[in-house]
């Protein structure tokens, strides 16, 4: 009887040892079944279908706070058509309505109050609410997340050098700089940058592709100042967030000697060429005019007034507008973005972010926080500025209440673009017109292509203009392939990339808005199930399958 009792003892010791192991190996070494690199919109919605499809999951977040941009102050939702958001994705925004419903919500403002614009408008008896706070968005992550399964590492990075172990095509961990290795069945590379897919050794893409390279129109250098239609379905007009015409830009105006400003190339490749420009940064500004919550635009430390000769000598030259987009959000706040030709966007200032060093980064982040900070101080006090532009934009300034920073800015940059993966399919301009349909879809795309500025250069006739702007209308929302998630199956067998996925830089335009990254993230964790389930690599995985779940699952496939 004592040796029963005694087995029993050991047995239940054991148990309770490998339960407390469940994801852990040795010591600084964990494992899942599914290892999703970058807490974003689409990581999140990746480690939640993960939990629900019944599989172990990490997630692993390089800095200390979730959501990207959409707890980084982007609360405009750049959505193109609402109806194509279904699954996890309208999940959130329900949340978030459901969020705003609740009075303790409301401090600097009455919920009566507030009006929401544009296509984030929320409609009568509309199940859901498309515009919010970085706090609030960052709330209703933790709450979807409360009570699952999701082992979430905050403040690690993918050693980018010799991080990922391979065995042929397949990858069998991912290590850390601080040397924790974390061990999976299927990867998702859910960042911005594609930090995993790049390291992974899976091809990619930086810039701009020429128009020739997948028979484009909109994609290389777009120079042209005048609108253009094309086939009846597209329209673009390369003119707006441009300068006004006659901006001289020299240090000394009218002294080619003198050198060129800040930022202004001498000259610009012909339309159509390619190029490894990438489209402009900016912080998407939470802003507040509520005089106990606002924090006054500060000047930056290494402020450099010639670094906005460029804005004084568009107002100068005959600009009168507010340059900025500065949409409500709930509590008197904003979600402020780039408008007209000198703005928030740092032109220039983000060519070598894709493949940049993370002390390299950090310099290009913090660049851009100087630039738009000085452009702020510039525009509430400067005396070149027109007083009524001063008097308007003095009365905001950043929140108290939202980020950790005593200055009120966010850290996260508005990554619009970096790598971009060149996989099994490659999404282009003629999937957007609706040219060519995939018949693999695992959501969709809605918004117009879009593309923001690039490149400052000297016209032929000597005065200073921005090239890169595209805002093209897509004819209905498109299908987005099953196959530009992949890889090729040669270079990786177990990744999947919903953020940096297979695009031109023109047809990544329309795909880039958070919730289609939460729709991919949600699809990209069902590919990930199922090839373990079936024990495949992702390219082998049954497309009818996917298809069935995901549509189980709320998602709009067409």
């Amino acid at each position: 009887m004592k040796l029963v009792q005694t087995l029993t003892i050991l047995t239940l010791f054991i148990l309770i040892a490998l339960t407390s192991c469940k994801n852990t190996n040795r010591e600084g070494q964990f494992s899942a079944d599914v290892v999703i690199y970058g807490g974003t919109s689409a990581g999140i919605s990746a480690a939640i279908q993960t939990e629900r499809s019944g599989k172990s999951v990490i997630l692993i977040e390089p800095t200390n706070r979730l959501g990207g941009l959409t707890t980084g102050g982007l609360g405009q939702t750049d959505i193109g058509n609402k109806q194509v958001i279904g699954g996890i994705a309208r999940e959130f925004y329900q949340n978030i309505k459901t969020h705003y419903e609740d009075s303790s919500s409301w401090i600097w403002q009455m919920k009566c109050e507030y009006r929401d614009g544009g296509q984030t408008r929320t409609n009568k008896n509309e199940d859901a609410m498309w515009t919010f706070e970085p706090s609030a968005a960052l709330n209703v992550y933790h709450n979807m997340i409360k009570g699952l399964d999701i082992h979430i590492v905050y403040n690690q990075q993918l050693n980018r050098s010799t991080g990922v172990l391979k065995t042929g095509n397949t990858i069998e961990s991912i290590t850390m700089e601080s040397g924790e290795t974390y061990l999976g069945k299927v990867f998702i590379d859910a960042t911005y940058e594609g930090d995993l897919m790049a390291s992974a050794g899976v091809s990619y893409a930086v810039g701009r592709e020429s128009n020739s390279k997948y028979g484009e129109s909109l994609n290389g250098v777009q120079s042209s100042d005048t609108s253009r239609t094309f086939t009846g379905v597209l329209s673009i007009n390369a003119r707006n967030h441009n300068l006004v015409k006659g901006v001289d830009p020299y240090i000394i105006p009218g002294d080619a000697s003198s050198g060129l400003l800040p930022g202004i190339n001498p000259s610009i490749e012909n339309d159509g060429n390619g190029d490894r420009k990438v489209q402009a940064y900016c912080f998407r500004m939470c802003l507040t005019d509520h005089p106990e919550n606002r924090i006054p635009f500060i000047k930056p430390a290494d402020y450099n007034e010639q670094a906005y000769e460029l804005l004084f000598r568009n107002y100068e030259a005959g600009f009168n507008r507010m340059p900025w987009i500065n949409s409500s959000m709930p509590n008197r706040k904003t979600d402020t973005n780039n408008k007209h030709g000198v703005s928030t966007d740092f032109i220039g200032g983000n060519y070598s972010y894709p493949d940049a060093s993370y002390s390299e980064r950090k310099e290009i982040v913090a660049a851009h926080k100087s630039y738009q900070q000085g452009l702020m101080w510039t525009l509430a006090y400067h005396p070149r500025i027109p007083k009524d532009i001063r008097d308007h934009i003095s009365q905001f300034g950043t929140c108290k209440d939202e980020f950790e920073n005593k200055d009120g800015w966010q850290q996260q940059l508005y990554i619009r673009e970096a790598r971009r993966m060149v996989g099994e399919l490659m999404m282009t301009q003629k999937h957007c017109e609706g040219i060519q349909t995939v018949s693999d879809g695992i959501g969709m795309a809605a918004y117009g292509m879009d593309s923001h500025n690039t490149q400052r250069y000297v016209t032929p006739e000597g005065f200073v203009s921005n090239e890169g702007n595209v805002e093209a209308h897509v004819k209905a929302p498109f299908p987005i392939s099953y196959r530009s998630v992949i890889p090729k199956k040669e270079e990786c067998s177990n990744l999947l990339v919903p953020v940096c996925l297979s695009a031109t830089h023109i047809a990544f335009g329309s795909i880039r808005m958070e919730p289609v990254f939460m729709v991919l993230g949600q699809s990209t964790a069902v590919i990930a199930s199922l090839a373990i389930d079936n024990n495949k690599g992702v390219q082998k995985v049954e497309y009818n399958e996917i298809k069935n779940k995901l549509i189980k699952l709320g998602q709009v496939l067409d």
